[in-house]
C-alpha cells in the first residue's frame, strides 16, 4: 500500500485527530447551520438561534452546541459559495459539499479516503472490510508521532462514523457487506472546489471516481 509523505510544515500539530468522532454529515443540520453562517449573525444571536430557537431540533442545549460547533468548523474550512450549495443544492449536491468540507476539515476522514480507499478501488477490490480501519490506524501512526492514543473504544467509533460517512455518500453501497462502489462528483461541488484550489479535497474525491 502506498503512504503519501506528510508535508513537514503539518508536524507541528497531531494530522490526526479524533474531530470525525463528534457525528457523521448530518445533512439537515448541516443545512440548517450553513444558512445561519450565511446570515453572518452574530454571537449572541448564533447562540440564540442555537441554545434556545433550537433550529437543529436537539433534546438539550448542550447536544445543540455540539453538534452546531462541529457543523459549522467543518462548514468554515469552506467559503460561503459552498455553504450555498450546502443549503440549496438538491440531496446530492448538499451532502458531496458537505463530504468536501468534512474532507478538509479532518485528514483522519481525508487521508483514509485517499490512502486506503484509493488502494482498494486500484486493486479492483469491491469491498472496504472494517479490519481495514485498524491497519490504517496504524499508517497513521507510522506517519504522524504526535498522534493521540485512544482507547480501543474511541479508535473503533471513529472508524464506525468514516464507514458511516462513506454510507451516506453512497460509496458503502451496503453497510453489511461493506460492498464498495464509485462515486460520481457532481459538477457543481467540483468546479467549487477547482475554482477555490481545494486540490487535496478534490484528490480525495478524485480516488472515488
Amino acid at each position: 500500500m502506498s503512504v503519501p509523505n506528510v508535508r513537514a510544515e503539518t508536524r507541528h500539530l497531531p494530522r490526526y485527530r479524533a474531530d470525525i468522532g463528534g457525528g457523521t454529515l448530518m445533512l439537515p443540520e448541516s443545512r440548517k447551520v450553513a444558512s445561519l453562517l450565511l446570515q453572518g449573525l452574530p454571537a449572541g444571536a448564533w447562540q440564540k438561534a442555537i441554545e434556545v430557537e433550537n433550529v437543529l431540533q436537539k433534546t438539550s442545549p448542550a447536544g445543540a452546541k455540539r453538534i452546531a460547533s462541529l457543523i459549522r468548523a467543518r462548514l468554515e474550512t469552506m467559503t460561503d459559495d459552498l455553504w450555498l450549495l450546502a443549503r440549496d443544492g438538491d440531496r446530492d449536491i448538499a451532502m458531496q459539499a458537505i463530504f468536501a468540507a468534512s474532507i478538509k476539515h479532518s485528514a483522519l476522514l481525508g487521508d483514509f479516503i485517499d490512502i486506503v480507499v484509493r488502494e482498494r478501488f486500484r486493486g479492483f477490490h469491491n469491498d472496504l472490510p472494517k479490519t481495514s480501519w485498524a491497519e490504517y490506524l496504524d499508517i497513521c501512526r507510522s506517519r504522524d508521532p504526535e498522534m493521540p492514543v485512544w482507547k480501543d473504544s474511541t479508535a473503533k467509533k471513529l472508524g464506525e462514523h468514516v464507514y458511516r460517512i462513506l454510507s451516506e455518500v453512497h460509496v458503502l453501497a451496503d453497510r453489511k457487506s461493506y460492498r464498495l462502489r464509485k462515486m460520481t462528483v457532481r459538477r457543481e461541488v467540483k468546479d467549487n472546489l477547482q475554482g477555490h484550489g481545494e486540490r487535496y479535497v478534490l484528490r480525495c474525491l478524485e480516488a472515488l471516481e
